[in-house]
């Protein structure tokens, strides 16, 4: 193994996060999905993905590595909120918690001068000041809304075909 072991636990415990957070995307998106808000159901169909494919990260980052990711269990999901605001301020809460953890991941890394980990946790470290300025400008664009869903449909559809993410008809 050509990494820190503790690397390896705390990596190994990043991807139980990954997966939990998808999850929590999936369950995000019916929410809105359940409101008749197709576009914000589809932008967390998305991140649920994205979130996927950073777990994935860690798992083939750990194998080629020589160490041996495991798959824990998931936290249970929230399923219910009050108001999409609510909805958006707990993605918003979990990417910022992740951020964290990322952080917590390339300090373990730095402390033991794990040169390959730092390398490899630097797309994340810049990933997630994404994430949450994505999260935040959403939850900004409810609040700033006053309850006119609509245009954070509007907002967010014209955000995904700017971004190239705008969902072709029966993608999900």
């Amino acid at each position: 193994m050509i990494i820190n072991s503790q690397v390896v636990d705390a990596m190994n415990a990043q991807i139980q996060s990954e997966f939990g957070a998808s999850a929590q995307y999936v369950a995000i998106a019916i929410y809105f999905d359940d409101l008749s808000l197709p576009d914000l159901a589809s932008f967390f169909f998305r991140q649920a993905e994205e979130e996927r494919e950073h777990a994935m990260k860690f798992v083939h980052f750990l194998l080629e590595a020589g160490a041996k990711p495991l798959i824990h269990a998931l936290p249970d999901m929230i399923n219910e909120f009050e108001s999409p605001a609510q909805a958006v301020q707990f993605a918003l809460d979990q990417e910022i918690k992740v951020t964290n953890q990322i952080n917590n991941i390339m300090a373990i890394a730095t402390e033991h001068n794990d040169f390959a980990s730092q390398t490899f946790l630097q797309w994340f470290v810049t990933e997630q000041v994404e994430e949450v300025d994505s999260m935040d400008s959403l939850l900004q664009t409810i609040k700033h809304s006053g309850g006119a869903l609509l245009l954070v449909e509007d907002f967010v559809r014209r955000k995904m075909a700017a971004d190239g993410g705008e969902e072709e008809e029966g993608a999900e």
